[in-house]
């Protein structure tokens, strides 16, 4: 149970009650602003400092309105989610109902879509309030686990009093995030909860490891889609002359002729027929095709170097960057990878080696591999904004960087020393 204090992790071994007892104690006294007998963990500590700033009540939970029925329907029909269903019920469900708990799935947004598992626990979460269409984010309800792994992006179990809110100290709740594999954006959280009685050590690995399969399937699909999409293009770029391409809705090439072959491009949020620039190709003759898009080079030289860009890290979950062009602009939601990287380089404009952004991210100046291989998927969408050896945003460029109104929430996902730094550091930096 290594997601707890070795001591309190020891105790609920055997005696979930008196681990929940001192656990209670850890909570009253951070609320009191005294030191408790052990320190909360600091993923728990982290986000009830959110939720002291933010000003959720700890005596008294809030429960915003639930979504319409009709509202969930459309939800679960647009949510990639409902397509990895199978995977998270055959992995979790048998187990979840035996032992008493309850299966959760949320979306990005924390409402949730889907609940089932033990009937005597279904009604037990209705009192809490944690019911189809409810918000369950994290600074709505406080500390849980729907919420709180949405956040830090990683899995995580609130176990008893880690619960901000009081009245959702006889639960416990283990869940973990499900991103897109194509883009790292997030799709949502399962969750595992029940009464703390029946919570098992093993728990948050076996969430974690079946949200891992609902991505790989969610791979697969995408591969599939793709290879449809290919059997479209091929005839159509055959009769065709010059650079063009054909990519999927999300800006994966299925197919291409006269040019390298990318893996992705960088889209506009809302693409539409007509003449558009792209980093990529430059201006190009943009035409709907099987579900995605064909798209032409045309003769017009692109631009190079200048630029706007606009990274936007007020909203914590959703970091994205936008880039504004003479010949128009384009938004890309980032994973919480590119986000780190792209702030650190925005603070930093002369540059950073790679050696210096491995130490900058994962306190380790060896690892130059990984930070070359994400650079390198950067540079595919920023193109010549983004300049190397050293890597730094170019000089002609104009850089914004928009901030969370308290330092402490820059990034809540990233353990990166670099941005942890900053968000110690007080004063912004825009």
């Amino acid at each position: 149970m290594g997601n707890l204090p070795k001591d309190v992790a020891r105790l609920a071994a055997v005696d979930a009650a008196q681990a929940a007892r001192l656990l209670n104690e850890v909570r009253e006294a951070r609320l009191a602003g005294q030191r408790g007998r052990i320190a909360p963990r600091p993923v728990i500590e982290q986000s009830w400092g959110r939720m002291l700033r933010s000003g959720v009540d700890p005596d008294h939970d809030f429960r915003s309105g639930l979504l319409s029925a009709d509202e969930v329907r459309r939800r679960r029909e647009e949510s990639p989610l409902r397509d990895v269903l199978p995977v998270l019920r055959e992995g979790l469900l048998s187990v979840a109902d035996v032992a008493q708990h309850i299966m959760v799935v949320a979306d990005a947004e924390g409402r949730v879509l889907w609940r089932e598992g033990s009937s005597p626990v279904l009604r037990k979460a209705d009192g809490l309030g944690f019911e189809l269409g409810a918000d369950w984010r994290e600074d709505v309800v406080g500390t849980n686990g729907v919420g709180t792994p949405a956040v830090v992006r990683r899995p995580v179990q609130v176990f008893a009093a880690e619960h901000f809110v009081r009245t959702h100290t006889s639960w416990t709740c283990s869940g973990a995030p499900i991103t897109d594999p194509r883009d790292g954006r997030l799709l949502g959280v399962v969750d595992v909860s029940g009464p703390l009685e029946t919570m098992h050590p093993a728990t948050l690995a076996w969430v974690d490891s079946v949200a891992k399969l609902a991505e790989a399937r969610l791979r697969e699909l995408h591969l599939d889609a793709l290879e449809r999409l290919r059997a479209v293009a091929a005839p159509v770029l055959a009769r065709l002359g010059g650079r063009a391409l054909v990519v999927d809705v999300d800006g994966w090439t299925a197919a291409v002729t006269g040019m390298p072959y990318p893996r992705r491009l960088a889209l506009p949020k809302s693409l539409s027929p007509g003449r558009r620039w792209l980093p990529a190709i430059g201006l190009c003759s943009v035409e709907p095709l099987g579900g995605g898009w064909l798209l032409r080079a045309m003769d017009e030289p692109a631009p190079l170097g200048g630029g706007r860009l606009v990274l936007d890290l007020a909203q914590p979950r959703r970091p994205s960057v936008t880039v504004g062009r003479g010949a128009g602009s384009w938004s890309r939601e980032l994973s919480p990878r590119h986000a780190e990287l792209l702030y650190l380089l925005a603070v930093r404009r002369t540059g950073r080696s790679a050696a210096g952004l491995a130490e900058d991210v994962f306190g380790d100046a060896s690892r130059t591999v990984t930070v070359r291989a994400e650079m390198s998927r950067i540079r595919r969408y920023l193109g010549a904004l983004l300049e190397h050896r050293p890597y730094r945003f170019g000089e002609d460029a104009e850089i914004e960087v928009l901030l969370p109104a308290d330092p402490r929430d820059l990034l809540p996902h990233s353990t990166a020393p670099a941005v942890a730094a900053r968000r110690g550091a007080g004063p912004r930096s825009r």
